[in-house]
């Protein structure tokens, strides 16, 4: 791609239909964020990385999500938005949410890992060079630290607003109670803690069980959803066996042949069947059943190709259920947890 980016002129619109408020902050979302936890890689073809950002920019998704550990290699994923952020949508900035998090494991010794202040604060200066920002709108903390005090987290992030690297900051992969405990903390200081990244979709309910999704409920705090199409298995690619060009069949690191047992086959050819009686393909029906409740601000996809992202902003054209396809839904999901727990005992 050697002619330079300008962004589609209707991108915004659909304005009222693609954004949620981020819980009760001033902050908008839209309801289908990119993320580029996989495919933007050290081996990542440039124009493919290009062309899936553009495409997301030109349909009004706005939210770009990453990670200082998102690659492969570690940093290889804001290194490359970095280069394109530089040559392209430098001029789009203000019109970008754009995201990063520090909690795994990023460089050798004691400071490189979980919540210390002295991670913390170290991570972002080096996610924002390899992004060429100077600030990032949301920085999260990306894991509960079983061992640094909670306090000594949320007052790092709270310096970081203070300095201006970021604008707001999120945590992900914190339970209900964890999650309210960080609340608090946050708002006798004043400090926008405004979201939750958890995974969340059809087939793992943790946050309906942790308590997350109430306290993001009755407290009025975002939610935005990793892994809605639980590692692809609900993206129609494997109803008919495993794809050679497939991630399983390619990488396998975090999704295996062995997840996919005949039992969950099964069921999830019954939930591509209520799908397609909504008129939506799986992973449509699957993102939208993310979204029926308010509390869920967003859901983050991952692409290979542009034509998948605008598939899945697809989804937000029907969020709504009825209470027999949502009965019949979890009952789905239930017998696929039973049989996966029966087997697990023997």
């Amino acid at each position: 791609m050697s002619e330079k980016y300008v962004a589609a002129a209707g991108r915004y619109s659909e304005e009222e239909k693609l954004y949620r408020r981020c819980g009760k902050s001033g902050l908008k979302l839209p309801k289908v964020s990119l993320g580029l936890w996989h495919n933007f890689g050290t081996e990542a073809d440039m124009d493919v990385m290009k062309s899936m950002l553009f495409t997301a920019f030109d349909h009004g998704i706005t939210h770009f999500d990453l990670a200082n550990n998102y690659g492969p290699e570690p940093g290889a994923a804001e290194e490359n938005f970095g280069k394109i952020m530089s040559a392209d949508l430098r001029p789009y900035r203000d019109e970008m949410i754009i995201s990063s998090k520090a909690g795994f494991t990023m460089w050798d010794g004691p400071y490189g890992d979980w919540g210390s202040r002295k991670y913390l604060m170290a991570s972002l200066d080096q996610s924002l060079k390899r992004m060429q920002l100077d600030y990032v709108d949301i920085f999260y903390h990306h894991r509960m630290d079983p061992e640094t005090p909670l306090e000594e987290t949320i007052m790092a992030l709270d310096q970081i607003v203070r300095s201006g690297k970021a604008l707001y900051v999120g945590i992900s992969n914190y339970d209900g109670p964890h999650a309210a405990e960080a609340r608090k903390l946050a708002q006798e200081i004043h400090l926008p803690l405004i979201i939750n990244q958890n995974r969340y979709s059809i087939l793992d309910r943790t946050i309906e069980k942790n308590g997350l999704k109430d306290f993001a409920r009755e407290d009025g705090m975002g939610v935005i959803c990793f892994s809605p199409l639980a590692q692809g298995m609900l993206s129609e690619k494997y109803l008919n066996g495993i794809p050679s060009d497939s991630r399983i069949a390619k990488d396998g690191r975090f999704l295996h042949a062995d997840d996919l047992k005949p039992e969950k086959m099964e069921g999830i050819r019954r939930l591509d069947e209520i799908a397609k009686r909504r008129g939506q393909t799986l992973p449509q029906m699957a993102l939208a059943w993310d979204l029926r409740d308010p509390e869920i601000t967003s859901v983050l996809i991952g692409a290979s190709k542009p034509q998948q992202i605008l598939e899945n902003l697809g989804a937000i054209e029907n969020t709504s259920f009825s209470a027999e396809e949502l009965r019949e839904i979890d009952e789905i999901q239930a017998s696929i947890a039973g049989e996966l727990d029966a087997r697990r005992q023997v």
